[in-house]
Protein backbone atom coordinates (compact mmCIF):
# COMPACT_ATOMS: atom_id res chain seq x y z
CA UNK A 1 0.00 0.00 0.00
CA UNK A 2 2.83 2.42 0.88
CA UNK A 3 4.43 1.79 -2.50
CA UNK A 4 1.17 2.49 -4.36
CA UNK A 5 0.49 5.69 -2.40
CA UNK A 6 4.05 6.92 -2.99
CA UNK A 7 3.79 6.36 -6.75
CA UNK A 8 0.31 7.95 -6.79
CA UNK A 9 1.50 11.12 -5.05
CA UNK A 10 4.73 11.24 -7.07
CA UNK A 11 2.67 11.19 -10.25
CA UNK A 12 0.53 14.07 -9.00
CA UNK A 13 3.56 16.19 -8.13
CA UNK A 14 5.17 15.51 -11.51
CA UNK A 15 1.89 16.17 -13.32
CA UNK A 16 1.33 19.58 -11.76
CA UNK A 17 4.95 20.59 -12.13
CA UNK A 18 4.30 20.19 -15.85
CA UNK A 19 1.02 22.12 -15.58
CA UNK A 20 2.85 24.94 -13.76
CA UNK A 21 5.45 25.09 -16.55
CA UNK A 22 2.70 25.38 -19.18
CA UNK A 23 0.94 28.15 -17.25
CA UNK A 24 4.17 30.07 -16.62
CA UNK A 25 5.19 29.80 -20.26
CA UNK A 26 2.33 32.32 -20.85
CA UNK A 27 1.66 31.08 -24.39
CA UNK A 28 -1.95 30.07 -23.86
CA UNK A 29 -3.80 28.04 -21.26
CA UNK A 30 -4.45 24.32 -21.45
CA UNK A 31 -7.76 23.18 -22.92
CA UNK A 32 -9.47 22.61 -19.55
CA UNK A 33 -8.13 25.84 -18.05
CA UNK A 34 -9.18 27.82 -21.15
CA UNK A 35 -12.72 26.49 -20.80
CA UNK A 36 -12.95 27.34 -17.10
CA UNK A 37 -11.63 30.87 -17.74
CA UNK A 38 -14.22 31.29 -20.49
CA UNK A 39 -17.01 30.18 -18.17
CA UNK A 40 -15.77 32.59 -15.51
CA UNK A 41 -15.76 35.50 -17.96
CA UNK A 42 -19.25 34.65 -19.23
CA UNK A 43 -21.09 33.84 -16.04
CA UNK A 44 -18.97 35.17 -13.19
CA UNK A 45 -17.66 33.04 -10.32
CA UNK A 46 -13.99 32.19 -10.09
CA UNK A 47 -12.06 29.84 -12.34
CA UNK A 48 -11.54 27.58 -9.32
CA UNK A 49 -15.28 27.47 -8.68
CA UNK A 50 -16.00 26.39 -12.25
CA UNK A 51 -13.21 23.82 -11.95
CA UNK A 52 -14.92 22.33 -8.90
CA UNK A 53 -18.40 22.43 -10.47
CA UNK A 54 -17.29 20.61 -13.61
CA UNK A 55 -15.20 18.09 -11.70
CA UNK A 56 -18.35 17.16 -9.78
CA UNK A 57 -20.48 16.95 -12.94
CA UNK A 58 -17.88 14.83 -14.73
CA UNK A 59 -18.09 12.24 -11.94
CA UNK A 60 -21.63 11.52 -13.22
CA UNK A 61 -20.58 11.67 -16.88
CA UNK A 62 -17.88 9.06 -16.26
CA UNK A 63 -20.36 6.77 -14.51
CA UNK A 64 -22.90 7.19 -17.30
CA UNK A 65 -20.37 6.41 -20.05
CA UNK A 66 -19.39 3.07 -18.55
CA UNK A 67 -22.80 2.38 -16.99
CA UNK A 68 -21.55 2.26 -13.41
CA UNK A 69 -22.36 4.12 -10.23
CA UNK A 70 -20.58 7.50 -9.90
CA UNK A 71 -17.22 7.21 -8.16
CA UNK A 72 -17.49 9.82 -5.42
CA UNK A 73 -14.04 8.85 -4.14
CA UNK A 74 -12.78 11.00 -7.02
CA UNK A 75 -13.30 14.01 -4.74
CA UNK A 76 -10.11 12.92 -2.90
CA UNK A 77 -7.67 13.63 -5.76
CA UNK A 78 -9.47 16.91 -6.52
CA UNK A 79 -8.56 18.12 -3.03
CA UNK A 80 -5.00 16.79 -3.27
CA UNK A 81 -4.48 18.33 -6.69
CA UNK A 82 -5.59 21.73 -5.43
CA UNK A 83 -2.89 21.74 -2.74
CA UNK A 84 -0.21 20.39 -5.07
CA UNK A 85 -0.96 22.88 -7.83
CA UNK A 86 -0.85 25.73 -5.32
CA UNK A 87 2.52 24.42 -4.09
CA UNK A 88 4.03 24.72 -7.57
CA UNK A 89 2.31 27.98 -8.55
CA UNK A 90 2.42 29.90 -5.29
CA UNK A 91 5.57 28.61 -3.60
CA UNK A 92 7.94 27.42 -6.33
CA UNK A 93 6.93 29.73 -9.20
CA UNK A 94 5.19 32.41 -7.14
CA UNK A 95 7.91 35.05 -7.48
CA UNK A 96 8.94 34.23 -11.04
CA UNK A 97 7.62 36.02 -14.11
CA UNK A 98 8.29 34.54 -17.54
CA UNK A 99 5.88 36.78 -19.46
CA UNK A 100 8.79 38.88 -20.76
CA UNK A 101 11.20 35.96 -21.15
CA UNK A 102 12.67 35.22 -24.62
CA UNK A 103 10.13 33.46 -26.84
CA UNK A 104 12.45 30.48 -27.28
CA UNK A 105 12.57 29.95 -23.51
CA UNK A 106 8.77 30.12 -23.33
CA UNK A 107 8.49 27.50 -26.09
CA UNK A 108 10.96 25.23 -24.28
CA UNK A 109 8.94 25.62 -21.07
CA UNK A 110 5.72 24.84 -22.92
CA UNK A 111 7.06 21.71 -24.61
CA UNK A 112 8.74 20.54 -21.40
CA UNK A 113 5.50 21.16 -19.51
CA UNK A 114 3.47 19.02 -21.89
CA UNK A 115 6.00 16.17 -21.75
CA UNK A 116 6.28 16.32 -17.95
CA UNK A 117 2.50 16.51 -17.54
CA UNK A 118 2.19 13.41 -19.70
CA UNK A 119 4.75 11.63 -17.53
CA UNK A 120 2.95 12.63 -14.34
CA UNK A 121 -0.45 11.47 -15.58
CA UNK A 122 1.04 8.16 -16.75
CA UNK A 123 2.61 7.57 -13.33
CA UNK A 124 -0.39 8.48 -11.23
CA UNK A 125 -2.97 6.40 -13.12
CA UNK A 126 -0.94 3.18 -12.75
CA UNK A 127 -1.65 2.45 -9.02
CA UNK A 128 -5.39 2.53 -9.81
CA UNK A 129 -6.36 4.82 -6.96
CA UNK A 130 -9.22 7.31 -7.51
CA UNK A 131 -8.35 9.79 -10.25
CA UNK A 132 -9.57 13.33 -10.67
CA UNK A 133 -12.73 13.30 -12.80
CA UNK A 134 -11.11 15.24 -15.65
CA UNK A 135 -8.27 12.72 -15.77
CA UNK A 136 -10.63 9.77 -15.45
CA UNK A 137 -12.69 11.15 -18.34
CA UNK A 138 -10.15 10.37 -21.06
CA UNK A 139 -9.66 6.88 -19.61
CA UNK A 140 -13.42 6.38 -19.60
CA UNK A 141 -13.73 7.62 -23.19
CA UNK A 142 -10.89 5.29 -24.21
CA UNK A 143 -12.58 2.33 -22.52
CA UNK A 144 -16.10 3.14 -23.72
CA UNK A 145 -15.16 3.60 -27.38
CA UNK A 146 -12.23 1.15 -27.49
CA UNK A 147 -9.61 3.84 -28.14
CA UNK A 148 -5.96 4.07 -27.16
CA UNK A 149 -5.02 6.36 -24.26
CA UNK A 150 -3.59 8.77 -26.83
CA UNK A 151 -6.81 8.93 -28.86
CA UNK A 152 -9.03 9.15 -25.77
CA UNK A 153 -7.04 12.11 -24.45
CA UNK A 154 -7.00 13.79 -27.86
CA UNK A 155 -10.78 13.46 -28.29
CA UNK A 156 -11.39 15.07 -24.90
CA UNK A 157 -8.83 17.80 -25.65
CA UNK A 158 -10.40 18.70 -29.02
CA UNK A 159 -13.91 18.85 -27.56
CA UNK A 160 -12.86 21.05 -24.63
CA UNK A 161 -10.61 23.33 -26.69
CA UNK A 162 -13.43 23.85 -29.20
CA UNK A 163 -15.84 24.60 -26.37
CA UNK A 164 -13.34 27.04 -24.85
CA UNK A 165 -12.91 28.81 -28.19
CA UNK A 166 -16.68 29.11 -28.70
CA UNK A 167 -17.19 30.77 -25.30
CA UNK A 168 -14.19 33.08 -25.66
CA UNK A 169 -11.63 31.27 -23.52
CA UNK A 170 -7.90 32.04 -23.96
CA UNK A 171 -7.13 29.41 -26.57
CA UNK A 172 -3.56 29.72 -27.83
CA UNK A 173 -0.32 27.92 -28.57
CA UNK A 174 -0.41 26.20 -25.18
CA UNK A 175 -3.88 24.86 -25.91
CA UNK A 176 -2.78 23.55 -29.30
CA UNK A 177 0.27 21.89 -27.77
CA UNK A 178 -1.97 20.09 -25.28
CA UNK A 179 -4.26 18.85 -28.04
CA UNK A 180 -1.46 17.61 -30.29
CA UNK A 181 1.09 16.28 -27.85
CA UNK A 182 -0.42 15.52 -24.42
CA UNK A 183 -2.22 12.36 -25.55
CA UNK A 184 0.85 10.90 -27.30
CA UNK A 185 3.00 11.90 -24.30
CA UNK A 186 0.72 10.02 -21.89
CA UNK A 187 0.68 6.98 -24.17
CA UNK A 188 4.48 7.02 -24.54
CA UNK A 189 5.22 7.42 -20.84
CA UNK A 190 2.56 4.89 -19.80
CA UNK A 191 4.22 2.21 -21.93
CA UNK A 192 7.55 3.05 -20.29
CA UNK A 193 6.43 3.40 -16.67
CA UNK A 194 3.94 0.51 -16.46
CA UNK A 195 6.59 -2.25 -16.56
CA UNK A 196 8.86 -0.22 -14.25
CA UNK A 197 6.05 0.07 -11.69
CA UNK A 198 5.75 -3.70 -11.39
CA UNK A 199 9.50 -4.24 -11.61
CA UNK A 200 9.92 -2.33 -8.34
CA UNK A 201 6.61 -3.36 -6.73
CA UNK A 202 7.34 -5.17 -3.41
CA UNK A 203 4.72 -7.87 -4.01
CA UNK A 204 5.96 -8.44 -7.54
CA UNK A 205 9.49 -8.78 -6.23
CA UNK A 206 8.34 -11.45 -3.75
CA UNK A 207 6.75 -13.42 -6.58
CA UNK A 208 9.97 -13.25 -8.61
CA UNK A 209 11.97 -14.56 -5.63
CA UNK A 210 9.50 -17.44 -5.14
CA UNK A 211 9.70 -18.40 -8.83
CA UNK A 212 13.48 -18.24 -8.86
Amino acid sequence: MTYRVTVYLLGMFVNFFGVALIINATLGAGFWTSFFIGMSDLFGLTVGTWYAIFQFLIIFVNGWLIKQAPEFRAVIPVILEGFILDFWLEIVFGHLDFSTAPFLLQVVMLISGVLITGLGVAIYIIPEFPRAPVDQLFLTVSRRFNLSLRMGQTVVAVVMATSAFLIGGPVGLGTLAGILFLGPAIQFWYMKTYPMYYRFHPNYQDEIELIS
